[in-house]
Protein backbone atom coordinates (compact mmCIF):
# COMPACT_ATOMS: atom_id res chain seq x y z
CA UNK A 1 0.00 0.00 0.00
CA UNK A 2 2.90 2.39 0.97
CA UNK A 3 4.17 1.52 -2.48
CA UNK A 4 1.07 2.48 -4.19
CA UNK A 5 0.82 5.68 -2.06
CA UNK A 6 4.07 6.82 -3.05
CA UNK A 7 3.61 6.08 -6.92
CA UNK A 8 0.55 8.26 -6.25
CA UNK A 9 1.91 10.62 -4.91
CA UNK A 10 5.02 11.32 -7.99
CA UNK A 11 2.35 11.17 -10.34
CA UNK A 12 0.34 14.03 -8.70
CA UNK A 13 3.58 15.99 -8.55
CA UNK A 14 4.47 15.05 -12.03
CA UNK A 15 0.85 15.92 -13.37
CA UNK A 16 1.02 19.04 -11.20
CA UNK A 17 4.57 20.25 -12.70
CA UNK A 18 3.47 19.86 -16.46
CA UNK A 19 0.56 21.84 -15.47
CA UNK A 20 2.49 24.84 -14.09
CA UNK A 21 4.72 24.32 -17.29
CA UNK A 22 1.38 24.43 -19.71
CA UNK A 23 -0.31 27.29 -17.58
CA UNK A 24 3.46 29.37 -17.83
CA UNK A 25 3.25 28.79 -21.67
CA UNK A 26 0.07 29.22 -22.06
CA UNK A 27 0.31 32.21 -19.89
CA UNK A 28 3.46 33.45 -22.18
CA UNK A 29 1.76 32.75 -25.62
CA UNK A 30 -1.32 35.13 -24.03
CA UNK A 31 1.21 37.47 -23.12
CA UNK A 32 3.05 37.07 -26.36
CA UNK A 33 -0.25 37.62 -28.44
CA UNK A 34 -1.49 40.66 -26.43
CA UNK A 35 2.37 42.14 -26.73
CA UNK A 36 1.26 42.03 -30.41
CA UNK A 37 -1.49 43.13 -30.43
CA UNK A 38 -0.15 46.08 -29.24
CA UNK A 39 2.41 46.73 -31.41
CA UNK A 40 -0.29 46.13 -34.56
CA UNK A 41 -1.74 48.40 -32.97
CA UNK A 42 0.86 51.15 -32.17
CA UNK A 43 2.06 50.51 -35.77
CA UNK A 44 -1.11 51.41 -36.72
CA UNK A 45 -1.53 54.57 -34.70
CA UNK A 46 1.91 55.68 -35.76
CA UNK A 47 1.48 55.03 -39.41
CA UNK A 48 -1.97 56.89 -39.08
CA UNK A 49 -0.10 59.26 -37.68
CA UNK A 50 2.51 59.73 -40.09
CA UNK A 51 -0.01 59.45 -42.96
CA UNK A 52 -1.89 62.86 -40.89
CA UNK A 53 1.74 64.39 -40.87
CA UNK A 54 3.04 63.78 -44.39
CA UNK A 55 -0.39 64.56 -46.17
CA UNK A 56 -0.27 68.44 -45.60
CA UNK A 57 3.39 68.02 -46.79
CA UNK A 58 2.50 66.36 -49.92
CA UNK A 59 -0.57 68.35 -50.65
CA UNK A 60 2.30 71.19 -50.77
CA UNK A 61 4.16 69.45 -52.96
CA UNK A 62 1.61 68.83 -55.23
CA UNK A 63 0.47 72.11 -55.11
CA UNK A 64 3.92 73.29 -55.60
CA UNK A 65 4.36 71.34 -59.32
CA UNK A 66 0.48 71.98 -60.24
CA UNK A 67 1.68 75.89 -59.67
CA UNK A 68 4.42 75.35 -61.50
CA UNK A 69 2.88 73.55 -64.29
CA UNK A 70 0.36 76.30 -64.67
CA UNK A 71 2.93 79.21 -64.47
CA UNK A 72 5.07 76.98 -67.29
CA UNK A 73 1.85 76.74 -69.30
CA UNK A 74 0.60 80.29 -68.92
CA UNK A 75 4.13 81.69 -69.98
CA UNK A 76 3.75 79.36 -73.16
CA UNK A 77 0.53 80.20 -73.54
CA UNK A 78 1.50 84.32 -73.23
CA UNK A 79 4.62 83.58 -75.75
CA UNK A 80 2.21 81.64 -78.17
CA UNK A 81 -0.27 85.14 -78.00
CA UNK A 82 3.11 87.13 -78.67
CA UNK A 83 4.27 85.64 -81.38
CA UNK A 84 0.96 85.31 -82.25
CA UNK A 85 0.57 89.07 -82.27
CA UNK A 86 3.74 89.37 -83.27
CA UNK A 87 3.22 87.80 -86.68
CA UNK A 88 -0.04 90.08 -87.00
CA UNK A 89 1.53 92.95 -86.49
CA UNK A 90 4.54 92.50 -88.79
CA UNK A 91 1.92 92.63 -91.51
CA UNK A 92 1.78 95.74 -91.26
CA UNK A 93 5.08 97.19 -92.21
CA UNK A 94 4.61 94.93 -95.80
CA UNK A 95 0.84 96.13 -96.27
CA UNK A 96 2.20 99.91 -96.00
CA UNK A 97 4.96 99.02 -98.18
CA UNK A 98 2.52 97.24 -100.86
CA UNK A 99 0.17 100.03 -100.75
CA UNK A 100 2.77 102.82 -101.06
CA UNK A 101 4.54 101.49 -104.34
CA UNK A 102 0.55 100.88 -105.74
CA UNK A 103 0.03 104.85 -104.52
CA UNK A 104 3.42 106.08 -106.41
CA UNK A 105 3.01 103.75 -109.19
CA UNK A 106 -0.32 105.24 -109.90
CA UNK A 107 0.77 108.50 -109.68
CA UNK A 108 3.07 107.58 -112.45
CA UNK A 109 1.20 106.27 -114.74
CA UNK A 110 -2.22 108.55 -114.62
CA UNK A 111 -1.67 111.69 -112.46
CA UNK A 112 2.17 113.36 -113.07
CA UNK A 113 5.57 111.22 -113.58
CA UNK A 114 7.33 113.95 -111.93
CA UNK A 115 5.49 113.49 -108.57
CA UNK A 116 5.70 109.72 -109.23
CA UNK A 117 9.25 109.95 -109.61
CA UNK A 118 9.29 112.16 -106.23
CA UNK A 119 7.77 109.65 -104.12
CA UNK A 120 9.46 106.64 -105.63
CA UNK A 121 12.61 108.23 -104.26
CA UNK A 122 10.54 109.14 -100.78
CA UNK A 123 9.04 105.54 -100.81
CA UNK A 124 12.68 103.95 -101.15
CA UNK A 125 14.32 106.21 -98.81
CA UNK A 126 10.81 105.41 -96.43
CA UNK A 127 11.95 101.58 -96.65
CA UNK A 128 14.88 101.51 -95.42
CA UNK A 129 14.38 104.04 -92.33
CA UNK A 130 11.57 101.03 -91.47
CA UNK A 131 13.80 98.48 -91.94
CA UNK A 132 16.86 100.17 -90.11
CA UNK A 133 14.32 102.09 -86.72
CA UNK A 134 11.68 99.04 -85.88
CA UNK A 135 12.24 95.62 -84.82
CA UNK A 136 11.11 92.93 -87.38
CA UNK A 137 11.98 89.41 -87.89
CA UNK A 138 14.78 89.15 -90.75
CA UNK A 139 12.18 87.38 -92.89
CA UNK A 140 10.28 90.57 -92.79
CA UNK A 141 12.95 92.71 -93.03
CA UNK A 142 14.35 90.95 -96.41
CA UNK A 143 10.97 90.82 -97.79
CA UNK A 144 10.99 94.98 -97.28
CA UNK A 145 14.32 95.12 -98.66
CA UNK A 146 13.32 93.15 -101.84
CA UNK A 147 10.28 95.76 -102.03
CA UNK A 148 12.61 98.65 -101.91
CA UNK A 149 13.79 97.45 -105.08
CA UNK A 150 10.91 98.43 -106.73
CA UNK A 151 10.57 102.03 -106.17
CA UNK A 152 14.18 101.78 -107.14
CA UNK A 153 13.54 100.61 -110.07
CA UNK A 154 10.73 103.52 -110.96
CA UNK A 155 13.21 106.18 -109.74
CA UNK A 156 15.93 105.18 -112.17
CA UNK A 157 14.42 103.73 -115.27
CA UNK A 158 12.33 106.89 -114.99
CA UNK A 159 14.86 109.92 -114.03
CA UNK A 160 17.89 108.86 -116.23
CA UNK A 161 18.44 111.20 -119.37
CA UNK A 162 17.79 108.73 -121.77
CA UNK A 163 16.48 110.84 -124.94
CA UNK A 164 20.40 111.00 -125.98
CA UNK A 165 19.99 107.16 -126.13
CA UNK A 166 19.15 105.52 -129.45
CA UNK A 167 15.51 103.50 -129.42
CA UNK A 168 16.93 100.40 -130.36
CA UNK A 169 19.34 100.15 -127.61
CA UNK A 170 16.77 101.86 -124.75
CA UNK A 171 15.27 98.72 -123.47
CA UNK A 172 18.79 97.00 -122.85
CA UNK A 173 20.10 99.86 -121.13
CA UNK A 174 16.95 100.32 -118.56
CA UNK A 175 16.74 96.54 -118.09
CA UNK A 176 20.80 97.02 -117.39
CA UNK A 177 20.12 98.95 -114.74
CA UNK A 178 17.49 96.53 -113.30
CA UNK A 179 19.86 94.12 -113.53
CA UNK A 180 21.93 95.85 -112.04
CA UNK A 181 20.24 96.59 -108.70
CA UNK A 182 19.20 93.26 -108.19
CA UNK A 183 22.68 92.21 -108.33
CA UNK A 184 23.36 95.10 -105.85
CA UNK A 185 21.32 93.15 -103.26
CA UNK A 186 22.63 90.16 -103.86
CA UNK A 187 25.79 91.26 -103.30
CA UNK A 188 24.81 93.13 -100.07
CA UNK A 189 22.62 90.57 -98.55
CA UNK A 190 25.49 87.95 -99.69
CA UNK A 191 23.38 85.89 -101.57
CA UNK A 192 23.79 82.47 -103.73
CA UNK A 193 22.88 82.64 -107.39
CA UNK A 194 21.37 78.60 -107.25
CA UNK A 195 19.19 79.37 -104.20
CA UNK A 196 17.75 82.70 -106.42
CA UNK A 197 16.67 79.72 -108.88
CA UNK A 198 19.51 80.05 -111.73
CA UNK A 199 20.32 76.26 -111.80
CA UNK A 200 21.56 73.69 -114.39
CA UNK A 201 19.82 71.24 -113.66
CA UNK A 202 16.57 70.06 -116.16
CA UNK A 203 17.45 72.95 -118.27
CA UNK A 204 16.33 71.31 -121.13
CA UNK A 205 12.78 70.40 -119.65
CA UNK A 206 12.48 73.85 -118.06
CA UNK A 207 13.36 75.92 -121.44
CA UNK A 208 10.26 73.69 -123.62
CA UNK A 209 8.48 74.51 -120.58
CA UNK A 210 8.56 77.94 -120.75
CA UNK A 211 8.04 77.77 -124.74
CA UNK A 212 5.04 76.03 -124.49
CA UNK A 213 3.53 78.40 -122.10
CA UNK A 214 4.60 81.44 -123.47
CA UNK A 215 3.53 80.81 -127.02
CA UNK A 216 -0.48 80.73 -125.65
CA UNK A 217 0.23 83.80 -123.53
CA UNK A 218 1.82 85.90 -126.03
CA UNK A 219 -1.03 85.29 -128.56
CA UNK A 220 -3.60 86.20 -125.91
CA UNK A 221 -1.94 89.80 -124.89
CA UNK A 222 -1.61 89.88 -128.31
CA UNK A 223 -5.44 90.54 -129.08
CA UNK A 224 -5.28 92.76 -125.52
CA UNK A 225 -3.19 95.24 -126.36
CA UNK A 226 -2.66 95.22 -130.55
CA UNK A 227 0.75 96.60 -130.93
CA UNK A 228 2.00 97.80 -133.89
CA UNK A 229 4.92 96.22 -136.02
CA UNK A 230 8.27 97.43 -135.33
CA UNK A 231 9.00 97.20 -138.93
CA UNK A 232 6.87 97.58 -142.09
CA UNK A 233 7.80 94.08 -143.14
CA UNK A 234 8.93 90.95 -141.00
CA UNK A 235 13.03 90.30 -141.16
CA UNK A 236 14.40 87.33 -138.81
CA UNK A 237 17.42 89.17 -137.63
CA UNK A 238 15.13 91.61 -135.78
CA UNK A 239 13.22 88.19 -134.64
CA UNK A 240 16.57 87.45 -133.10
CA UNK A 241 17.39 90.40 -131.82
CA UNK A 242 14.13 91.00 -129.64
CA UNK A 243 14.62 87.37 -128.54
CA UNK A 244 17.88 88.23 -126.76
CA UNK A 245 16.34 91.80 -125.76
CA UNK A 246 13.57 89.97 -124.55
CA UNK A 247 15.01 86.82 -122.40
CA UNK A 248 18.02 88.01 -121.63
CA UNK A 249 17.35 91.50 -120.41
CA UNK A 250 13.38 91.92 -119.92
CA UNK A 251 12.91 88.28 -119.00
CA UNK A 252 16.10 87.94 -116.50
CA UNK A 253 16.17 91.21 -114.94
CA UNK A 254 11.80 90.81 -114.01
CA UNK A 255 11.93 87.14 -113.23
CA UNK A 256 15.24 87.93 -111.12
CA UNK A 257 13.56 91.11 -109.17
CA UNK A 258 9.67 89.45 -108.66
CA UNK A 259 10.65 85.71 -108.41
CA UNK A 260 14.02 85.51 -107.43
CA UNK A 261 13.90 88.33 -104.70
CA UNK A 262 10.05 89.46 -104.08
CA UNK A 263 8.17 86.22 -104.05
CA UNK A 264 11.29 84.20 -102.60
CA UNK A 265 11.50 86.85 -99.76
CA UNK A 266 7.53 86.94 -99.52
CA UNK A 267 7.15 83.24 -99.20
CA UNK A 268 9.78 82.89 -96.60
CA UNK A 269 7.47 85.16 -94.47
CA UNK A 270 4.01 84.92 -94.90
CA UNK A 271 4.35 81.51 -96.95
CA UNK A 272 4.13 80.00 -100.58
CA UNK A 273 0.85 81.13 -101.38
CA UNK A 274 0.94 84.77 -100.05
CA UNK A 275 3.90 85.16 -101.66
CA UNK A 276 3.32 84.02 -104.90
CA UNK A 277 -0.06 86.17 -104.52
CA UNK A 278 1.78 89.60 -103.29
CA UNK A 279 4.80 89.25 -105.40
CA UNK A 280 2.04 88.93 -108.47
CA UNK A 281 0.08 91.91 -107.61
CA UNK A 282 3.22 93.71 -107.41
CA UNK A 283 4.06 92.14 -110.96
CA UNK A 284 0.85 93.53 -112.13
CA UNK A 285 1.14 96.99 -110.34
CA UNK A 286 4.30 97.73 -112.41
CA UNK A 287 2.42 97.18 -115.59
CA UNK A 288 -0.26 100.30 -114.80
CA UNK A 289 2.00 102.06 -117.35
CA UNK A 290 -0.52 100.13 -120.05
CA UNK A 291 -3.71 101.88 -118.51
CA UNK A 292 -5.76 99.32 -120.02
CA UNK A 293 -7.60 96.91 -116.97
CA UNK A 294 -7.35 94.10 -118.86
CA UNK A 295 -4.08 94.25 -119.16
CA UNK A 296 -3.83 94.31 -115.88
CA UNK A 297 -5.50 91.65 -114.89
CA UNK A 298 -3.61 89.64 -117.47
CA UNK A 299 -0.27 90.35 -116.48
CA UNK A 300 -1.81 89.51 -112.71
CA UNK A 301 -2.89 86.35 -113.84
CA UNK A 302 1.14 85.61 -115.72
CA UNK A 303 2.57 86.82 -112.51
CA UNK A 304 0.67 83.52 -110.86
CA UNK A 305 1.48 81.34 -113.65
CA UNK A 306 5.60 82.90 -113.58
CA UNK A 307 5.59 82.69 -109.99
CA UNK A 308 4.19 79.01 -109.55
CA UNK A 309 6.67 77.49 -112.13
CA UNK A 310 9.00 78.98 -110.05
CA UNK A 311 7.88 77.51 -106.87
CA UNK A 312 7.16 74.64 -108.49
CA UNK A 313 10.72 73.86 -109.91
CA UNK A 314 12.64 76.00 -107.64
CA UNK A 315 14.34 77.23 -111.05
CA UNK A 316 14.14 80.57 -112.69
CA UNK A 317 14.46 79.04 -116.15
CA UNK A 318 10.92 78.37 -117.31
CA UNK A 319 10.04 81.91 -115.83
CA UNK A 320 12.39 83.84 -117.54
CA UNK A 321 11.54 81.77 -120.53
CA UNK A 322 8.08 81.67 -120.70
CA UNK A 323 8.40 85.51 -119.78
CA UNK A 324 10.42 86.62 -122.24
CA UNK A 325 8.91 84.39 -125.75
CA UNK A 326 6.20 85.85 -124.31
CA UNK A 327 7.15 89.08 -125.16
CA UNK A 328 8.51 87.96 -128.38
CA UNK A 329 5.31 86.61 -129.42
CA UNK A 330 3.80 89.80 -128.48
CA UNK A 331 6.02 92.23 -130.36
CA UNK A 332 7.56 90.20 -132.95
CA UNK A 333 5.30 87.49 -134.38
CA UNK A 334 1.40 88.21 -133.95
CA UNK A 335 2.00 91.45 -135.34
CA UNK A 336 3.09 90.59 -138.43
CA UNK A 337 0.51 87.82 -138.54
CA UNK A 338 -2.51 89.51 -138.29
CA UNK A 339 -3.50 92.84 -139.84
CA UNK A 340 -4.34 95.49 -137.32
CA UNK A 341 -8.07 95.62 -136.21
CA UNK A 342 -7.74 98.88 -133.88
Amino acid sequence: MSSMVRELLRTKEKLTEQLVIAFAQAKDMVRSSMAGELLVTAKEKLTGRLVIAFSPVRNIAMSSIAGELLVTTREKLTGQLVIARGSQRQWLPILAILVAITITEWVFAYQNVAYGIGLALFVAIGIYILVSTTRLSQPITDSAESLALIPLYILFTSSLPWFFMDQQYLLPAVYSIILALCLWHIYQKKLNLAELGFKKDKWRKYVLMGIAIAIPLGVIEYFILYPAPAFPTFEVKYLFRDIAYMVFFVGIGEELLFRGLVQRDLMKAFGWKWGLLLASLMFAVMHLTWRSLPELAFVFIAGLIFGYLYYRTKSLMAPIVAHGIGNVMLVAVMPYLFTQGH
